[in-house]
């Protein structure tokens, strides 16, 4: 056997300790997690759970007040200017809105990350984004405008200029979110076939949980930023955690109200040193 074959994979990433406030609100609470390299793994949770959050620190775009978020083998809160560059061409983002430049076509908004980070002709930046635009089936698109196309097509052209440059890691912010039935069903089998074909580890914050159990190898389920469970699909479903049942459910959490906080928030007090 080879021996690179008996060592194990290094994780594509670990989280560890993570704290994080906004002011004097804590709304990461020592999370801990692992996804390992070519897994989809789902961050999911309620409003208020922490799951933008912890994408924005895996993003890179925030620093924690604890804890550590190694990425593909990199401390990405330790990266130097050169680093943090080469960590954003090994990663692509989709957002949750799209984020397409409305003034840009369709193909000019897919090819941006080429003309960004590489010095390629233009023939070559033309055929590599079009490629792109016939993997999430929008070939022969390239020259409308966003405004010309309905929700779930920004979300693939937005996804297009994701991979374009073959990411080792993607992110996905809420893809469901707006879309009907069908067309979130076609969009969760479009992350099944880009994980499998393209070998990449997809990481992906949702609250729909139709398509977290569709397309999830694991799930990290949050709650008020701590996280209840990581497992997989059926383990997250027989969770015998009532918070877990809650949201699967969709029933509505009863709230303690501690009079003294309640009080202390409306004059102001809390504030005082």
């Amino acid at each position: 056997m080879d021996e690179a074959e008996t060592q194990p994979r290094q994780p594509a990433i670990e989280v560890r300790g993570l704290v994080t406030y906004y002011g004097r609100r804590r709304i990461l609470d020592h999370v801990d997690f692992v996804v390992d390299p070519g897994e989809i793994r789902v961050i999911m949770g309620g409003s208020g759970s922490g799951k933008s959050t912890l994408l924005r620190h895996l993003l890179g775009l925030i620093k924690p007040a604890q804890g550590s978020i190694k990425v593909l083998g990199r401390d990405i809160n330790r990266m130097t200017p050169l680093e943090a560059l080469a960590y954003k061409r090994e990663i692509g983002v989709s957002f949750q809105g799209g984020a397409l430049f409305t003034s840009m076509t369709v193909g000019e908004n897919v090819a941006l990350p080429l003309r960004e980070h590489f010095k390629l002709d233009e023939n070559t930046i033309r055929i590599m984004s079009r490629l792109k635009l016939e993997v999430v089936n929008l070939g022969g698109f390239q020259d409308l405008m966003p405004s010309q196309l309905s929700g779930g097509m920004v979300k693939r052209a937005a996804l297009a200029r994701a991979i374009v440059m073959d990411p080792q890691l993607l992110f996905f912010d809420e893809p469901s979110a707006g879309l009907d039935p069908v067309v979130s069903a076609e969009l969760d089998e479009l992350i099944l076939k880009l994980r499998d074909a393209m070998r990449m580890t997809i990481v992906v914050v949702t609250h729909e949980l139709d398509s977290a159990f569709k397309i999830a190898d694991k799930i990290t389920v949050l709650d008020q930023g701590k996280v209840l469970l990581t497992g997989t699909v059926p383990e997250v479903r027989e969770s015998d955690n009532v918070r877990i049942q809650d949201l699967l459910n969709r029933r509505p959490r009863h709230v303690e109200v501690n009079v003294d906080e309640y009080l202390a928030r409306l004059t102001g007090s809390e504030d005082v040193l």
